[in-house]
C-alpha cells in the first residue's frame, strides 16, 4: 500500500530532522529532479520594471500569490502563514509591477533566486530581468524543477545552464 508506505517514510524523515515531507502520491507525476542552474546576472534594461518589497501589510497576498502559481508545479513547496516571518527576515520577497499592473513575484536570497512566477502570462521575463538587476553582475544560481520545462527554456534564454540535481523525488509504487 503506497500511503502506509509513505507515512513510514515521512515518520523516518521526520524523525531523522526534516522539518517537511512532500508527496506526490495518488497523484500520477513522475519521479522529477529538482536542477541547479547557475549564470550570470545581466539586466536587460528594456525590460526593467518597478520593484516593491513584501512588507508585514503585504506578506500574506505575496505567499497566496505563491502557493497559487506553484499549486501546478509537482513537489514545490507550500508556504504557510507560519513562513511569513522567513519571508520578511530575507528581506529578498519582491512584487514586480508595471504602470500599477502586477506581473509577478519573485524571491531572492544571496545571489540564490528562490521563487520566481510571473502573475501575468509572459511576463516571466520582465520579472526575472528586475529581479536580477538587484544583483546585477553577481554568479547565480537557480533551482528549477526538471518538468518546468518553461522555465527551464526562460533561465536557458539568459545565459544560465544546468549544473546538476539538487534533490530527487521517486514516486512510491505498489
Amino acid at each position: 500500500d503506497p500511503t502506509a508506505l509513505l507515512s513510514e517514510c515521512a515518520t523516518f524523515c521526520r524523525m531523522a530532522g526534516a522539518d517537511k515531507v512532500y508527496s506526490n502520491v495518488g497523484r500520477g507525476e513522475p519521479d522529477s529532479v529538482m536542477l541547479r542552474m547557475v549564470g550570470c546576472a545581466w539586466v536587460d534594461k528594456e525590460k526593467l520594471e518597478n520593484l516593491f518589497p513584501v512588507t508585514e501589510a503585504t506578506v500574506e497576498r505575496w505567499r497566496k500569490l505563491y502557493n497559487e502559481k506553484m499549486a501546478s508545479l509537482p513537489h514545490a513547496a507550500t508556504l504557510t502563514a507560519a513562513d511569513e516571518k522567513r519571508i520578511l527576515e530575507t528581506g529578498g520577497a519582491y512584487f514586480v509591477h508595471h504602470e500599477g499592473e502586477l506581473l509577478g513575484i519573485g524571491w531572492l536570497e544571496d545571489t540564490k533566486l528562490l521563487a520566481i512566477a510571473a502573475v501575468k502570462p509572459g511576463a516571466g521575463e520582465r520579472v526575472a530581468h528586475t529581479l536580477m538587476s538587484m544583483v546585477e553582475g553577481a554568479d547565480m544560481t537557480i533551482e528549477v524543477l526538471s518538468t518546468n520545462e518553461r522555465a527551464i527554456r526562460l533561465y536557458e534564454r539568459l545565459g544560465f545552464l544546468k549544473t546538476g540535481e539538487v534533490l530527487r523525488w521517486y514516486a512510491v509504487k505498489k
